[in-house]
């Protein structure tokens, strides 16, 4: 089932399985992925802007995570990745200033898979601000300057920012990715067209496909 907006007391929800040997080699508008009806501006040049959407809690974000790293790395200077964690109620803001935070001080690449991992194997609770400071002052971070970037005007504005962006796409769910600002497609939305009975493996290479053939479409 999508993890969704009303059942985010239910973390476990899995996606929409997709059935054996199912690839969309051939995307399909409205199936694979939604066109969004207003185009957003994006200001990546001649790169073409990849955007995820996530939520560290989510377990389908965590799963995702590590393809779509290895993804992002093989594009290479084709496109512009950004990330924008999401906030379907004010429980999930210290999550998006931790991950603003965390890039503000040029971290993520350390920090953000170990976010995760704290998250979904070690099964430490990471909700709130002291449970934010705590662990992170176990990362070797200095915690004094993490306390002000975290409560900055700069974290706020992009914590505002990323609620904006989250009504623009109308995002309903996590991961999702938008392509060029014009196009929206992510795991559980592939799977409704698939089938049943896939691993998310399967699900989760049939959505980087999908991404693929958004980036060449969007790049002609």
């Amino acid at each position: 089932m999508r993890f969704i907006k009303h059942l985010l007391a239910v973390a476990t929800l899995g996606l929409v399985a997709a059935t054996a040997g199912a690839s969309p080699a051939a995307p399909v508008n409205g199936t694979d992925y939604r066109t969004l009806d207003k185009p957003q501006q994006t200001d990546s040049g001649k790169k073409v802007e990849v955007t995820e959407f996530f939520w560290y809690s989510c377990p389908h974000c965590n799963l995702l995570e590590p393809s779509l790293e290895a993804w992002v790395k093989k594009q290479g200077d084709k496109i512009s990745f950004k990330r924008v964690p999401i906030a379907f109620r004010d429980s999930f803001v210290p999550q998006q200033k931790l991950y603003y935070t965390i890039e503000a001080m040029g971290k993520v690449n350390e920090l953000h898979a170990k976010v995760f991992r704290a998250i979904h194997v070690e099964k430490q609770a990471l909700d709130t601000d002291a449970q934010i400071a705590a662990w992170i002052a176990k990362q070797g971070v200095d915690a004094k300057q993490f306390a002000n970037v975290y409560n900055s005007f700069g974290v706020q504005t992009k914590v505002q920012r990323a609620i904006q962006l989250q009504s623009d796409y109308r995002v309903d769910g996590v991961p999702m990715i938008a392509i060029d600002g014009r196009y929206i497609t992510s795991p559980s939305l592939i799977g409704k067209s698939l089938g049943r009975n896939v691993s998310e493996d399967v699900l989760h290479a049939s959505t980087l496909q999908v991404m693929d053939w958004l980036v060449a479409k969007s790049a002609k």
